[in-house]
C-alpha cells in the first residue's frame, strides 16, 4: 500500500526546538526528497519522529517511537503510551494561532467539567491524516459534549504552516501550537497521532496512538455510550 506523501519539507523545522531543528534540518542529507520514493518517504517521516522524539524526551527513544513506524496499533487504550489511566491531566501552557498564550485545560473545556479529545498532531504526520475521519466523527456526534482540540507540535512546522493548514482543511474545532513543548512533555507524548482522552473529572481515560485506534468507541466508553 502506497503511503501519502508529508504535506511539507522537513527541512523547515522552528527555531522553538533547535535540536530537533538540527536533526530534521540533516535528514534531506541522508534522503533525497526528489524524486521521492514510497521508502524514502517513509524514511524522512521516521527521521521527523525521531527528531521529534529527541526534542521532547532528552534523547530517550520509546519502544512506542519505533513500533510507529512498523505496527498497527491494537483499539484499546495502549500501555506505555502518553500518560497513564487514571492520572490527573496536567495543564499546559500553549499559544493560539495568534501566537497568544492560552491554557491548554481551558481550550479544551477541561476546566468546565467538560470531556475532552486532546490530539498531538503535525501536518506532516501521515497517521493524523488517517486519523482524521475519526475525529470528524466525534467532533459530529458529541458537538458541545465532548471538547476536541489538536496540539500542533513545534517541529518540522511552523505557526504559520498550521494555519494555512486549516485554511484548507477547516475541521471544526481548535487548534494550539506547542511551540515550547510543555504539552508534550506533560503529557509524555514522544510522537505524533497520539490521543488522550480525559473524562468529566479531568483524568486520563485512554491514551493510544496511530490511525487503527477506535476513537469513537473510546469516548463512548468514557461518556458511558451517550
Amino acid at each position: 500500500m502506497t503511503r501519502p506523501e508529508p504535506s511539507n519539507s522537513i527541512a523547515e523545522a522552528p527555531r522553538t526546538v533547535s535540536l530537533a531543528a538540527l536533526v530534521v534540518s540533516l535528514a534531506p542529507r541522508t534522503v533525497p526528497l526528489a524524486p521521492r520514493t514510497a521508502l524514502a518517504t517513509r524514511a524522512v517521516s521516521l527521521a521527523t519522529r525521531v527528531a521529534f522524539a529527541v526534542a521532547v524526551g532528552g534523547g530517550l527513544l520509546s519502544g512506542a517511537l519505533v513500533a510507529t513506524a512498523a505496527t498497527a496499533w491494537p483499539l484499546a487504550a495502549q500501555e506505555g503510551i502518553a500518560l497513564p489511566v487514571g492520572t490527573p491531566a496536567p495543564d499546559a501552557t500553549v499559544e493560539d494561532l495568534e501566537g497568544a498564550a492560552v491554557s491548554l485545560l481551558d481550550v479544551a473545556g477541561v476546566t468546565g467539567g467538560r470531556p475532552a479529545l486532546i490530539e498531538f498532531w503535525a501536518s506532516w504526520c501521515e497517521q493524523c491524516e488517517a486519523l482524521q475521519p475519526q475525529m470528524d466523527a466525534v467532533r459530529e456526534r458529541w458537538a458541545g459534549q465532548v471538547g476536541v482540540v489538536a496540539v500542533a507540535v513545534a517541529v518540522a512546522q511552523s505557526r504559520r504552516r498550521v494555519r494555512r493548514h486549516l485554511e484548507r482543511h477547516s475541521p471544526g474545532y481548535p487548534y494550539v501550537y506547542d511551540a515550547s513543548g510543555e504539552a508534550v512533555r506533560a503529557y509524555q507524548a514522544l510522537t505524533t497521532s497520539i490521543v488522550v482522552l480525559v473524562d468529566g473529572d479531568g483524568r486520563v481515560a485512554y491514551a493510544g496512538t496511530g490511525p487503527e485506534q477506535d476513537l469513537v468507541g473510546a469516548v463512548e466508553a468514557m461518556i458511558g455510550g451517550a
